[in-house]
């Protein structure tokens, strides 16, 4: 056979737009989207699919996500047209707070160890969509990945890059603390300690148990039976918070998109705790801007799309929490009058964004469609790559670090307390115009997926880009202050203009942490036309 280096191109690959009249399945691994066609080709729906991806895609691309995570989704009912959000975000343990926080000696959330951990619902999600829309059992939709845990898959190339650099984070988090960290250890390295690398074999044998027991007890298992608790039990060898009555009491909840009109498409958002509102906020001030009047590849493009984000960070990351706890409305944050005057503090310098007053007046993602018109836009998180850094032994369960995104300010509305919701960066898209479905779209990234939301359909609706190249476009993303990162692929003179502005502008080479990103569009001959992320593994499966 030949050799080759996996992790070497020397030339500029290029993916075209994938048509489809039956079904589709999009995500970030080439297995993942292999497994939802799998399921539309046998009879399910895109509900089934994206079902049976997400219980896919902990074995396919654990850097990313687990069995331990939470998710949200936007799910298109053709029939009744209309579409469901589904937050299946998980809460603090109720013995946790911000002062035990402080009192463990920290001055902010960490994102390794059992502090950030909270009670996963992304698989009380699973089982969730399942009941209302599925037509599939879990025992069937469960089945692909059980196959491939226990044969063995092979590492993706992005996969093996971000397992190999979080790895580094939890080995530090290990040597101050190993009784959390141990198993995880055990789990994910190789028995030499080594990361698991690009086309090496990765079997889980553990993961495959737990899913048949999922699938058998409707995922109750993991919330009122023997796997809640082996989690509690090693929670309280090890120095965690969770409790019985953490798991007992959860429960997915259905909830109403949230909208903003662009230039005559809706564009549609999961409601706090996640922060898509930061996509329509940003929107509503693009709106008064004449973007396909310039060029797309031009500085002014990327700094008022820069410009309009920021002040919507500012905003969303002052006032988005746990909608039990926000004193902000979320009315009053989409406002045509509170777009105008944001919108109003832009000019031809880049500023330093403040949060204003609307009350005056970081996943893997995946979607899929079907030939009955229905669709699904799914995301599930640990957060930070491997998340806490912390395994269940013998169960196949690593446990997301969200909570890193509480604040421990009294006077925050996202201040830690049990059995809340943190602040929530994963967003699934969808897209509709005249009150019928375009399409799902997401693009996963911490804080760069409201980013990468707005770049993708402004490069759709304003410049008409077709699904692959409004992925492919080169992107930036806002850090913080006037610290913007630029793709080099969008040119010195773009930089140098950018920088004339007034922006800290860092060129980066990697890519990776730029949003990855999927989409499916129905065009107005009724195919499917799907577009998939150039900065990963993605793939697009058709049928």
């Amino acid at each position: 056979m030949p050799r080759f280096d996996p992790c070497k191109y020397t030339y500029p690959s290029r993916r075209n737009v994938v048509y489809a009249r039956n079904g589709m399945a999009c995500t970030s691994v080439p297995l993942g989207a292999q497994v939802g066609l799998e399921v539309l080709k046998n009879g399910g729906n895109a509900m089934d699919a994206a079902v049976a991806m997400a219980a896919g895609m902990p074995l396919f691309e654990p850097t990313g996500n687990g069995l331990g995570s939470d998710a949200f989704a936007l799910v298109w009912v053709e029939k009744e047209k209309r579409l469901y959000g589904l937050n299946a975000s998980g809460v603090a343990p109720a013995a946790l707070s911000a002062d035990t926080v402080r009192e463990s000696g920290f001055t902010e959330m960490p994102k390794a160890g059992w502090l950030p951990t909270m009670v996963p619902g992304a698989p009380a999600g699973w089982t969730e969509l399942n009941r209302r829309f599925g037509t599939k059992p879990l025992d069937e939709l469960f089945a692909p990945a059980v196959r491939y845990a226990r044969q063995g898959v092979p590492v993706p190339v992005n996969v093996a890059f971000q397992w190999a650099r979080d790895s580094r984070r939890i080995k530090k988090a290990m040597e101050a603390d190993p009784a959390p960290h141990a198993y995880w250890w055990k789990s994910f390295m190789k028995e030499d300690g080594s990361p698991y690398g690009a086309g090496e074999l990765f079997r889980w044998e553990e993961y495959a148990d737990t899913l048949e027991e999922l699938a058998a007890t409707g995922c109750e298992s993991y919330y009122r039976g023997p796997l809640m608790e082996k989690i509690v039990a090693f929670s309280r060898e090890t120095g965690g918070y969770f409790t019985e009555e953490d798991f007992r009491n959860y429960r997915p909840e259905w909830v109403e998109p949230i909208t903003a009109d662009y230039r005559g498409y809706t564009v549609c958002e999961i409601p706090p705790n996640g922060h898509g509102i930061t996509v329509l906020m940003a929107l509503n001030i693009l709106k008064g801007f004449d973007m396909a009047g310039q060029p797309r590849e031009s500085a002014d493009t990327y700094h008022k799309i820069m410009e309009a984000i920021k002040l919507a960070f500012a905003d969303t990351k002052t006032y988005v929490a746990d909608p039990r706890y926000m004193r902000t409305k979320v009315e009053d944050m989409l406002s045509e009058e509170y777009a105008a005057r944001r919108r109003g503090l832009i000019t031809d310098r880049a500023l330093t964004p403040e949060a204003g007053d609307p009350s005056c007046g970081g996943t893997i993602y995946l979607c899929t469609a079907d030939s009955e018109g229905n669709m699904v836009s799914w995301i599930q998180s640990n957060y930070t790559t491997f998340g806490a850094g912390v395994a269940i032994p013998g169960t196949g369960i690593s446990l997301q670090n969200r909570g890193a995104n509480f604040s421990l300010d009294p006077e925050s509305d996202n201040c830690l307390a049990g059995g809340k919701k943190s602040y929530h960066t994963i967003i699934p898209g969808f897209l509709m115009k005249d009150g019928e479905a375009v399409g799902p779209f997401g693009v996963m990234g911490a804080f760069m997926q409201p980013q990468g939301h707005v770049e993708v359909l402004v490069n759709t609706i304003d410049y008409h880009m077709n699904p692959q190249e409004a992925l492919d476009a080169p992107r930036v993303q806002w850090i913080g202050g006037k610290h913007i990162q630029l793709e080099r692929e969008a040119g010195p003179e773009i930089a140098e203009a950018l920088a004339a502005m007034g922006h800290q502008v860092e060129v980066i080479d990697d890519r990776i942490d730029m949003g990855r990103g999927q989409i499916i569009w129905r065009t107005e001959n009724g195919l499917l036309a799907g577009g998939t992320e150039p900065r990963c593994d993605g793939t697009i499966a058709a049928w």
